[in-house]
């Protein structure tokens, strides 16, 4: 694994940025404020050919991996201006579907996400199956009488239902040798009949609105299944591992714009004569706040390139540690530049203090901190479990 960027990653971060400062953190909080979906970011985006860095050329995509995607994330977020559905429709659907989507799933998704003019969700979160996955209780069944399958079942925090094209449904099947339930993933129209959603009261102001979906006997065909039906978790993991690498994208990049405003003020509030950047109380939390996003880049990076390198394996236990250290530094650092700010750090000018709430999700989502430190204590240190 490379420990300094290559030449082309350097390039492709430039001008992501560049992208991101052209938009920047007012057209984002415009779009927030308004209900709409930043949809010229979007496609400007996507005409750059930034949304599918990581999908297949013959589709349409870049022919990159995860490793380019996250610097697109990283970076706008760096600029203030994160796009939420890059985590959801091109990392974790359009993975999943370049990975084991048959050919006719390819052909009428990877063009469409690499472009843009098509998104999809992802539901996997139950009411009553959060953190446990084994918990799932949606279940799908095959329709004797012509092949189809019936979905039943409930979901929510599912990020963007309302604009994408279709979700990508986490459900369970029987196994006719066992009889024991095993995940399987699902293609789900936007207006399937039996597919109903209602948007959840969120605190949180982000463009992309979260819902609650109920699934009632939905009938989809045969070939809405991705991949094989006794795949089971190789499926699910290999969207899960591009999530919590782009999770921590999404976080470092949060955190690197929100130190940036806090040391630009820092240089420039003057008080006793010199800038309060000068005093080591000031000085001190940001250069370590500086220090601990970059140390979470790198595990993003080891993450990334594992994942790229089709060690699924690898990848899971290093894109855990990403998203835990990320989320970390991304909380750390948003909570010391408000505080770099002082009253300032709170107020609509600035805009740094509605950052507060969105750090938190890097603590909570896509999995918890919590769950990491289970799954690292287990897997990697081979404790026994507790749950």
């Amino acid at each position: 694994m490379p420990v300094i960027e290559s030449e082309e990653h350097k390039a492709l971060r430039a001008a992501v940025a560049a992208l991101g400062a052209k938009y920047g953190r007012d057209y984002l909080t415009n779009a927030v404020s308004s209900g709409r979906h930043p949809a010229e970011l979007w496609a400007e985006a996507a005409k750059l050919g930034y949304l599918g860095v990581n999908l297949p050329e013959e589709y349409g995509g870049g022919g990159g991996g995860v490793s380019e995607l996250s610097i697109v994330l990283e970076e706008l977020g760096a600029a203030g201006c994160p796009l939420l559905m890059l985590v959801v429709s091109p990392a974790i659907c359009g993975t999943v579907i370049a990975r084991f989507g048959t050919g006719e799933q390819k052909r009428e998704w990877l063009p469409a996400l690499a472009d843009g003019t098509r998104t999809m969700a992802f539901g996997i979160t139950e009411p009553d199956a959060g953190s446990n996955s084994h918990r799932i209780t949606t279940t799908a069944r095959r329709d004797p009488a012509g092949g189809d399958w019936l979905l039943t079942g409930r979901k929510v925090f599912v990020s963007g239902v309302d604009t994408a094209d279709a979700t990508l449904v986490v459900g369970r099947t029987e196994d006719a040798r066992t009889g024991n339930l095993k995940p399987c993933l699902f293609i789900v129209p936007r207006d399937t009949d039996g597919f109903q959603r209602r948007a959840i009261d969120m605190e949180l102001q982000a463009s992309e609105r979260q819902f609650e979906l109920v699934l009632d006997d939905v009938r989809l065909p045969a070939g809405a299944l991705v991949g094989e039906e006794d795949a089971g978790l190789l499926q699910l993991f290999a969207g899960l591992n591009p999530e919590r690498i782009m999770g921590a994208a999404f976080a470092i990049g949060m955190g690197r714009y929100a130190l940036a405003r806090a040391v630009e003020y820092a240089r420039e509030r003057t008080v006793w004569k010199v800038p309060i950047g000068a005093h080591q109380a000031i000085a001190h939390p940001l250069a370590q706040a500086h220090i601990e996003l970059e140390l979470a880049r790198l595990m993003m990076q080891k993450a990334a390139h594992l994942c790229d390198a089709g060690d699924d394996i690898g990848a899971g236990e290093a894109a855990n540690m990403a998203k835990y250290a990320a989320g970390e530094a991304c909380v750390k650092a948003v909570d010391q530049a408000v505080h770099t700010l002082g009253g300032n750090g709170l107020t609509r000018e600035y805009g740094l203090a509605s950052l507060i709430t969105a750090a938190r999700v890097s603590r909570i989502a896509p999995v918890s901190r919590e769950m990491i430190l289970n799954y690292v204590s287990h897997q990697t240190l081979g404790l026994p479990k507790s749950y």
